[in-house]
């Protein structure tokens, strides 16, 4: 199948995982300190191709909100298609619904320091909830994206 990339968008930072090339296992991978769009988008891109990354998953904040607000998912659609627009990687939103709790149990087993940004660990957490929906056969391929 081949690696796929985990994308946690925040304000300040992006945390990234990827999973394994028959999309077993998840791990967290590295958090980016947001710059420009421009910078952002290349430093992703060329960890994309340092993994042999072959799709994205991003994470997709659900609107609780009213239906007519403006969201942190409107903020995040508008990003991935900004991105998707400097790469021809297939991409696909996914829930990420409680992430950062997962996020935050997990950098508690890992012993990380409290406050320490867990960007990457909410990334991880949403590709393998995609790897294991997808395995499950409640998922579609990402890599059927736009075909």
């Amino acid at each position: 199948l081949g690696k796929l990339l985990g994308i946690d968008h925040g304000i300040k930072r992006i945390g990234l995982a990827v999973c394994d090339a028959s999309w077993m296992i998840a791990r967290e991978l590295t958090i980016i300190n947001r710059k420009s769009k421009k910078e952002d988008f290349e430093k992703i891109k060329h960890i994309a191709q340092e993994q042999r990354v072959v799709g994205v998953i991003v994470g997709l904040p659900m609107n609780l909100g009213a239906p007519d607000e403006y969201s942190q998912a409107d903020t995040v659609k508008l990003w991935v298609e900004r991105f998707s627009a400097t790469t021809d990687l297939p991409m696909m939103l996914w829930d990420e619904q409680l992430s950062s709790e997962e996020a935050t149990e997990l950098a508690i087993m890992k012993k990380r320091k409290i406050g320490e940004p867990i960007d990457d660990l909410a990334a991880r957490v949403i590709l393998q909830r995609y790897i294991d929906d997808f395995r499950e056969g409640f998922a579609t391929s990402v890599l059927d994206q736009g075909q």
